[in-house]
C-alpha cells in the first residue's frame, strides 16, 4: 500500500475540488459548470442568511459571477441552452448534471413507497392522491404544490376533515419526486413547480435504466474524482450510500486501478486515491466556504483532513452556540484558518460579520488581511455597499485595524 503524508493528502482533496487555482478574469456559463465537472454535486438548502447554498461553493472557487448562469443551466433551460442540471437527492436534495438521471434510478425505486417514515403514513392514508397528483400536472403542466392544491379542490371539492390538505399534497408531490415520477421544472423564488419527470429530462436519459451494481460503481467514481483521495466512509457519504454497496464498487475500481489504496499520516482507516489526481506542491489563495460547501459538508472528514471540529449552529439555541448562527470556515493557502459567522441584510445593503475567530496560531494580521479581501469580494457579488464588523471573536481587533486604514470594512453596532 501506498503511503501519503497529510499534507500531500491535503493538498489533493483541495485540487479535486477546484482550490488552488487561478480565478477566471470573466467568469461564463463553461466556467460555472467546470466546477460542476469537479464537485460533481451541489447541495441544496433552504437557509437564505447569507446567500442560497447551491451558489455559495461556485462563488468559493472562481470568484463574483452572475448567478443567473447556474439558474439558466437548472431551472431556465432554452432550446439554443439546454438544460444541463437537475434537483434530485444525491448528498441530501442536490443538483447533479441531468445526465447522472440514470444513476439514481435504483434509489428512485427504493423511494417508490416512501423517503421516510412520515411520508409512508401519509401515502398509507391517502393512496389515491399521487395518481391525482400525476393527473393535474398531465393536464396543466408545470405547478407548485399549493396550484396543484387548488386544482385538485375546483376538481373535487373538499369535503370537511378529508385528506385534501396542504400539507399531504406537498408531502405526496415530495414522494413522486423522490419516486422519479416528477421532477422540479423550475423555481420562483425558492419554489418548486413539479411536472411529470418525462418532461424534465431529455427522453433519452428518462429512458435509460443503469443496473444498481454499475450505478453504484460509477458514484464511488464521481466520488472519488471529487474527493481526490477519502476514506470508504468519505466516498459513502459523497452520494449517501451504504456501505454494503460501496465497500463492493471499491474493490472493483482497485482492480481496474481506478483506485489506488493509500495509507495516510493520521488516517485511522486505509484511503483511496484517484488515479490521475492531481497533488500541486501548495494550494494557494482565500475562500470562505459555505456550511453546505462539499469540501466541508461531511465534518468526520473534515476534522480529519484539516483538524477543523465544525458543527452548524443554526438549531443551537442562541446563548448556547459558540461561533454563530451561519459560520462559514475560512480558507487560506490550503488550511482552514478562522470561521466567520455572516449574514447579508439585503434591504440595507449590508454584509454583516458579527463574530470572526482564528484557529489556534492564525490571529494574525495576514489572516485578518486575506479575510477582508474575501468579505469585500462576497459582497460585491452579492451587490452589498457595506460590510460591517462586530466585536466577536480573535479576528475581530486585527479586522477593527483594518477598517481604521480604509479596507472598506465598517465597524458596528451588529444586531
Amino acid at each position: 500500500m501506498r503511503t501519503m503524508s497529510a499534507a500531500v493528502a491535503r493538498r489533493t482533496a483541495l485540487a479535486a475540488q477546484g482550490f488552488g487555482r487561478r480565478k477566471p478574469a470573466v467568469t461564463t456559463r463553461r466556467t460555472v459548470l467546470d466546477v460542476l465537472a469537479r464537485t460533481q454535486l451541489l447541495q441544496i438548502d433552504s437557509v437564505s442568511a447569507v446567500v442560497r447554498a447551491h451558489y455559495a461553493p461556485v462563488f468559493s472557487r472562481i470568484g463574483g459571477y452572475d448567478r443567473s448562469v447556474l439558474d439558466d443551466a437548472v431551472w431556465r433551460h432554452r432550446a439554443r441552452t439546454p438544460r444541463r442540471l437537475v434537483e434530485y437527492w444525491a448528498h441530501e436534495a442536490a443538483l447533479i448534471p441531468v445526465e447522472d438521471w440514470p444513476l439514481f434510478r435504483w434509489r428512485m425505486a427504493e423511494y417508490e413507497h416512501g423517503r421516510w417514515a412520515g411520508m409512508r403514513r401519509v401515502l398509507e392514508r391517502n393512496p389515491t392522491l399521487g395518481a391525482d397528483i400525476v393527473d393535474v400536472l398531465t393536464e396543466v403542466g408545470a405547478a407548485t404544490a399549493t396550484q396543484i392544491e387548488k386544482h385538485l379542490e375546483l376538481e373535487k371539492p373538499r369535503p370537511r376533515g378529508s385528506w385534501w390538505d396542504l400539507t399531504d399534497t406537498k408531502t405526496i408531490c415530495e414522494q413522486l419526486f423522490a419516486a422519479g415520477t416528477v421532477s422540479v421544472s423550475h423555481r420562483s423564488g425558492f419554489t418548486r413547480y413539479y411536472d411529470l419527470a418525462e418532461r424534465v429530462i431529455p427522453p433519452e436519459l428518462h429512458a435509460r435504466a443503469v443496473p444498481r451494481a454499475e450505478a453504484v460503481r460509477e458514484l464511488v467514481r464521481r466520488a472519488a474524482t471529487a474527493l481526490g483521495v477519502g476514506t470508504e466512509p468519505d466516498l459513502r457519504d459523497y452520494y449517501r450510500m451504504q456501505r454494503k454497496q460501496t465497500e463492493p464498487a471499491i474493490a472493483e475500481l482497485v482492480d481496474a486501478g481506478e483506485l489506488i489504496p493509500v495509507a495516510v499520516e493520521g488516517w485511522d482507516r486505509p484511503g483511496y486515491l484517484r488515479a490521475g489526481a492531481p497533488a500541486p506542491r501548495r494550494i494557494e489563495g482565500a475562500a470562505l466556504l459555505c456550511p453546505f460547501d462539499p469540501l466541508v459538508f461531511c465534518r468526520p472528514r473534515t476534522e480529519r483532513m484539516f483538524g477543523f471540529h465544525y458543527r452548524i449552529e443554526i438549531y443551537t439555541p442562541e446563548a448556547k452556540r459558540v461561533h454563530g448562527y451561519y459560520v462559514f470556515p475560512f480558507l487560506l493557502d490550503g488550511q482552514l484558518v478562522g470561521r466567520v459567522d455572516l449574514r447579508a441584510e439585503r434591504g440595507n445593503g449590508r454584509l454583516l460579520v458579527p463574530a470572526a475567530f482564528a484557529e489556534p496560531g492564525h490571529a494574525t494580521p495576514y489572516t485578518a488581511a486575506a479575510l477582508a479581501g474575501s468579505l469585500r469580494e462576497m459582497a460585491d457579488w452579492l451587490e452589498l455597499d457595506d460590510v460591517v464588523l462586530g466585536d466577536r471573536g480573535d479576528l475581530m481587533p486585527e479586522l477593527a485595524q483594518l477598517s481604521a486604514r480604509g479596507s472598506g470594512l465598517a465597524l458596528g453596532p451588529v444586531p
